[in-house]
């Protein structure tokens, strides 16, 4: 069977620099590419080009024949006065689904897709609701390839969950442009960087985004090979230019071409393989004081609904805080107590004299209308930074931006680069704490990668509210979990975290089914000698032998977790990102028998 999409020869340019050129590739049934590379390589437009809502300058785009292709841009917009189940209805009759089916297609996938009530209007939707209707209206569609553009961006982690699983299990295949590594790790079957450091413009890996990190090392070592040799090579062959060869003989003219050539050839390898990546370094103040925050006994109730109660929590120095939550649980609501734009409805919070707080907000508030130039340096042409003054133009290149782009206004800039704003706008201020409200929306890998560094190095405490797992697992000390029901607990680590939240959904399940139990069965007499049920010889068995495993997971897990602190893994990019899930998966076995011990032993009793 033919591929679902040929894609031969595709370039695109906006103004003088060309996004990519010459790109060809297939997608083909099953296929689920993860799309990566550096903001402004091209990733959106390329699926625009794929969609067929923008021309290529040059190439072809050949779709098989009878295939419904499905777009899923990043900004998730419905007609006004929409109702999710509007939006649905609209979507089957595009379909060409008999109209009788529409209401039970219509509740069935809203349900699904976990929306309580299927008549709320759009319009009232957070921006992780709005995603998931725009993902569902897509794929009541019944498509044959998805593209999606950004899709975990406002999800919070139970969405991301929710596309994963979608994902994992679709007929159908899919592009998806993602900078959630985590992501890309579950669900991607191919990854595809577009970059100007390869040859060819992209490097597509068959596997997961561990497998392309291997693959991309393995690459770059042969590319940085090549180069150093070609370098050595021209070095001979200038010295022998220099002289000026005697005999003008069609040898000495064939070398001379080949000459040219190779030095050409080394200032592209030279030019595509220059790092060129945003410079982040938050500045902290150097106070001495270990304890900056006091939480006492807080709480936040809004609406008649409590977020969170009865938090007792210290903030200390070099304290990193990960808070975890589904979306409406009170994350964003705690930077905001933390910062003083609002008091708690119970309890009280105690700072620590004169205590500097730099706040980044995930809305990402800048005047749409004022320059480039003033958002980076509102009163001069120069920023005064770590006690350095720095000519706005340097402070521009430091976060990947032009001269041309000084007077360029904000309002023109994508996510990405208003992120990079935000950024350098906080990277003036000196800090004691740190609250970053997802950070991450919009930033490239490459980025993120250096962000995650910075904060790993900062000095003073941070709190951090993000949907990205491996940011979270990566840069957490401790993780504070709000489950939006009122409770709040502390975790060594996400994946802790995630052990919780099943154990009480396996709770809460069991509670809800145990009435239902009793109602369907048979009434029993009553037992006269009080006696309980007992362990059969084989669980008898299982639970002496539990000890012992326990204690060999233990110690599995310790090993694992002391992985990610050697030096080696920690600047190894796709061995760190594997020492990670080898800790998940031993902290997931250490967790699963514990489960198991207490279910023995409850029956023990």
């Amino acid at each position: 069977m033919p591929p679902i999409i040929n894609a031969q020869g595709l370039s695109k340019r906006f103004g003088a620099a060309p996004l990519f050129q010459n790109i060809s590739f297939t997608i083909s049934e099953g296929d689920r590419i993860g799309l990566i590379g550096p903001n402004g390589s091209g990733k959106s437009t390329l699926l625009e080009i794929l969609r067929g809502a923008v021309k290529p300058d040059s190439g072809d785009v050949a779709v098989r024949k009878g295939t419904r292709l499905i777009s899923v841009t990043q900004i998730s917009d419905f007609a006004e006065g929409s109702t999710c189940s509007s939006v649905i209805e609209t979507a089957l009759e595009r379909a060409g689904v008999s109209h009788a089916d529409h209401h039970f297609r219509t509740s069935e996938a809203l349900s699904r897709a976990g929306f309580p009530d299927s008549d709320l209007p759009t319009a009232s939707l957070s921006g992780g609701w709005k995603k998931r209707l725009a993902i569902v209206e897509g794929l009541v569609q019944e498509p044959d390839i998805m593209l999606l553009d950004e899709p975990t961006n406002h999800l919070d982690l139970a969405g991301i969950k929710w596309l994963e699983t979608l994902l994992q299990n679709a007929q159908f295949a899919c592009v998806v442009v993602s900078h959630d590594r985590y992501f890309l790790e579950n669900i991607a079957s191919d990854i595809v960087e577009l970059s100007r450091m390869y040859s060819d413009g992209f490097l597509r890996v068959k596997g997961t985004y561990t497998k392309f990190l291997e693959a991309k090392e393995e690459y770059l070592h042969a590319q940085g090979k090549r180069q150093d040799a070609l370098a050595n090579l021209v070095h001979t062959e200038i010295e022998w230019l220099r002289r000026g060869p005697k005999a003008r003989t069609t040898k000495s003219k064939s070398r001379i071409d080949k000459a040219h050539e190779m030095i050409g050839e080394l200032a592209d390898l030279n030019q595509r393989t220059r790092e060129i990546n945003a410079k982040i370094d938050f500045s902290a103040s150097n106070r001495q004081t270990k304890q900056l925050v006091t939480l006492d006994g807080v709480g936040y109730a809004i609406g008649g609904r409590t977020l969170f109660e009865k938090l007792n929590f210290i903030v200390q120095s070099q304290m990193r805080v990960g808070l975890v939550g589904p979306n409406g649980s009170g994350k964003s609501t705690l930077l905001r107590l933390l910062r003083g734009d609002i008091e708690p409805t119970a309890g009280k919070i105690t700072k620590a004299d004169s205590l500097k707080i730099v706040y980044f907000d995930q809305n990402r508030q800048l005047d749409p209308d004022i320059s480039l130039r003033r958002a980076l340096a509102p009163d001069s042409d120069s920023v005064t930074y770590q006690d350095r003054v720095i000519h706005v133009a340097s402070w521009a290149a430091r976060f990947l931006f032009a001269n041309e782009d000084l007077n360029r206004p904000v309002g023109k800039l994508s996510g990405g680069e208003r992120a990079r704003v935000l950024i350098a706008q906080l990277m003036l201020q000196s800090a004691d704490v740190l609250l970053l409200d997802e950070p991450t929306n919009d930033l490239d890998i490459p980025t993120l990668e250096i962000l995650e560094e910075n904060l790993l190095e900062f000095r003073g405490a941070l709190i951090l509210v993000t949907h990205d797992r491996y940011m979270l697992d990566r840069v957490s000390t401790v993780v504070l979990g709000l489950d939006g029901l009122g409770d709040v607990e502390r975790f060594a680590d996400y994946s802790q975290w995630e052990v919780w939240q099943r154990t009480r959904k396996a709770k809460k399940s069991e509670k809800t089914a145990a009435p239902a139990r009793a109602a369907a069965a048979p009434e029993k007499p009553a037992q006269t000698n009080g006696t309980k049920a007992k362990l059969s010889h084989t669980e008898s068995r299982e639970l002496a032998s539990l000890e012992k495993k326990i204690a060999k997971a233990e110690e599995e897990l310790r090993a694992k977790r002391a992985a990610l602190e050697d030096s080696e893994i920690v600047t190894d990019a796709s061995r760190l990102h594997a020492a990670y899930v080898q800790a998940e998966d031993a902290q997931r076995s250490v967790d699963a028998l514990y489960a198991r011990w207490a279910i023995l032993e409850k029956k023990q009793a």
